[in-house]
């Protein structure tokens, strides 16, 4: 073993359990929180020309957890804006209920009187001819984001407008 990876052994036992409870306390995780501390020492065992100073090693690797950390938080949060725009964008089916024919009415007169003209198209063309974000925002010349803020606008406004009806 070399005195490179003697201290890094070293650095290792000092500072695993700040390194493991700031992973841990910023991810609510344990096995996420051991891999990014192992992580960092990965890295630093692969990257032969890097050394560690004693006086800095403790904010270093601290601060490496930390933004390993922050990392992983946006990209849980990116994957849950996809998630909920997929399954979005997959519920596309209207069944009415038996004798829905009131309902399907109020509906009718909420699309047509409370929607503004591009919620109006947006709803049109994703449940009726059920086309997808991308398509509608690809025909509408707008990103699939504003397609599916115009279309949840438009359905909470129809929320409120079958309540009251």
């Amino acid at each position: 073993m070399t005195t490179r990876e003697k201290n890094l052994e070293t650095l290792f036992k000092q500072h695993y359990r700040q390194m493991y409870r700031l992973a841990t306390i910023l991810l609510h995780d344990d096995a996420e929180s051991k891999d990014i501390v192992h992580d960092v020492f990965a890295q630093l065992l692969a990257s032969p020309t890097f050394e560690l100073h004693d006086q800095t090693a403790a904010a270093f690797l601290l601060i490496s957890v930390r933004n390993r950390c922050l990392n992983v938080i946006r990209n849980r949060k990116i994957q849950e804006r996809v998630q909920r725009l997929y399954l979005l964008d997959q519920d596309t089916t209207i069944i009415p209920p038996d004798g829905g024919n009131e309902e399907l009415k109020a509906l009718s007169v909420g699309i047509s009187q409370l929607m503004p003209p591009i919620c109006r198209e947006i709803i049109e063309l994703h449940f009726r001819d059920g086309l997808t974000f991308r398509e509608i925002a690809h025909r509408l010349g707008v990103s699939e984001t504003t397609i599916y803020k115009h279309l949840r606008s438009a359905l909470l406004q129809l929320r409120e407008h079958l309540k009251r009806n």
